[in-house]
């Protein structure tokens, strides 16, 4: 049969469809929705077009990959730009960043902006990289649950540079002993967000994940990051995979310890391989309810979730970028109340993004897109109609004051999404955006690996398992569970 079923068609999922088209099997796509994409999809309120979820894009090549896996020119169907500047950052005190995307440039503008001389930045930079060098082939090209990734030479190098990777003490420690300058330990405190982590108490480590955009660069899709699953989608059913939306996997079928197929509107459908890319505890809990749950996996600590406002503001900002970043005063208290107090903070730290300022007609012309997003604790039952509302309040104030302006008097289209409409569409549990947060400092080993030591022939990929969330590291995950499956 050499037949393949996936669940979900987030990014991962289409990437991995692709991949075991290519490889030689049939495969066939199941997705509740009735668009592809997941968080990456697309929505307009009035004449403002949305991207409904992630809004970075870096490690282009990963997508490029795909298109050439097939024997495709990837710019003849999926095009995008470089950006000059990452994102501009803003501070109460008027204080102001850019980062350029150019190293040498930003280097040059933190030690203009913030006094720190450009042989500490340069320093800080170079050991990220060292960081990421080292771990890439170990913890995102390939499975951590297998043995024999332990026996290659570039595992033993990474091992033997433990130290190095400072697992042993908290990202926040790290920046304020190697940059000390307030303002640069928060602005690189923030890469935490990325994974949806607590800066305070993810470890060193992490100080790799900014290497990813400021040595790779920041892109903007042509017409928008929908346009990144847009155009796998076509891929995918040109190397003909079959797609099946809005049909619900109800059950994941199997037989003596084997997966076998899928059970869709009470019908089974018949596979020799599975592969989820539905978030790894509804996959347990609804898909596999009558299977040994891994409950250790299962019960870690669920990363951060967002409270999102979608703004057509009636106005255009010159000062403003793709990228911009408003932040918090007391950035220890922001994450204290997230995580800890499991609520929304005062002064919470606000991120912008405005896709018109590269994609026109996301926009009426003299017009702005604003995509508002604040970090949130997933969802344990919080009032989040009560919470979105105040939120609304505080982050309206802070704008007004850093930007000094009227925003309510501009907004005009709105929409909120709050953690548990996060899980309803998405499937993410808890609305946590990137699945177990990666707080604690073996958090790479304890996600769930993209197969089942239980079951055979099921496969896991996409943000909730290995290696992690966000756009390119779902990608990997799609590459490893691609190499893990043995061709039909």
């Amino acid at each position: 049969m050499n037949k393949a079923i996936v669940i979900g068609a987030g990014i991962g999922g289409l990437a991995t469809a692709i991949r075991l088209a290519h490889k030689g099997y049939r495969v066939e796509v199941f997705e509740a929705n009735d668009y592809v994409g997941g968080k990456l999809s697309t929505f307009s309120l009035g004449d403002y077009r949305f991207d409904a979820g992630p809004s970075l894009f870096t490690m282009p090549q990963f997508v490029d990959e795909l298109f050439a896996l097939c024997g495709e020119t990837p710019k003849d169907f999926f095009e995008y730009k470089r950006k000059d500047i990452a994102c501009k950052y803003f501070w109460e005190d008027g204080v102001r960043l850019t980062a350029y995307g150019d190293t040498h440039r930003f280097v040059k503008e933190v030690e203009e902006k913030l006094g720190v001389p450009k042989t500490v930045l340069k320093r800080y930079l170079d050991k990220a990289k060292k960081k990421f060098d080292r771990t890439l082939p170990l913890f995102l090209e390939r499975s951590l649950h297998q043995w024999k990734t332990y026996l290659r030479k570039e595992t033993l190098v990474g091992i033997a540079n433990y130290f190095s990777f400072e697992i042993d003490t908290s990202l926040n420690k790290v920046n304020q002993s190697q940059l000390n300058e307030p303002h640069l330990v928060q602005f690189y405190n923030r890469f935490a967000t990325y994974n949806g982590s607590n800066p305070y108490k993810t470890p060193g480590m992490m100080t790799l994940v900014q290497h990813l955009e400021q040595h790779y660069g920041t892109y903007i899709p042509k017409k928008g990051m929908a346009a990144i699953c847009q155009s796998l989608f076509e891929l995918a059913k040109r190397q003909g995979v079959v797609f099946h939306l809005e049909r619900n996997v109800e059950k994941i079928s199997t037989e003596n310890n084997k997966a076998v197929g899928v059970v869709v509107n009470g019908k089974q459908h018949l596979a020799n391989v599975v592969i989820s890319n539905m978030d790894v505890v509804p996959t347990y809990r609804k898909l596999l309810a009558n299977e040994k749950q891994p409950e250790k996996t299962l019960s870690q600590e669920r990363s951060s979730s967002a409270v999102i406002f979608y703004w057509g503001i009636g106005k255009s900002f010159p000062e403003l970028d793709l990228h911009n970043i408003f932040f918090s005063t007391d950035y220890q208290a922001e994450f204290e109340a997230i995580f800890n107090q499991k609520t929304l903070y005062g002064d919470p730290t606000v991120y912008v993004n405005i896709t018109s300022k590269d994609v026109p007609t996301d926009a009426p012309k003299g017009k702005e897109n604003w995509f508002v997003m604040i970090n949130a604790p997933h969802d344990l039952g919080q009032d989040w109609e009560a919470l979105a509302r105040q939120l609304r309040v505080w982050v309206i104030e802070k704008l007004n004051r850093i930007l000094d302006v009227e925003i309510a008097s501009l907004i005009e289209e709105e929409w909120v999404m709050t953690p548990p409409i996060i899980e309803a569409r998405t499937q993410s549990y808890l609305g946590a955006l990137y699945g177990a947060s990666s707080n604690d400092k073996m958090a790479a080993f304890l996600r769930h690996p993209n197969f089942s030591s239980a079951i055979a022939n099921l496969y896991f990929c996409g943000g909730s398992v290995h290696p992690g969330g966000g756009i390119p590291l779902c990608l990997l995950s799609a590459k490893i569970v691609a190499d893990l499956i043995k061709k039909p």
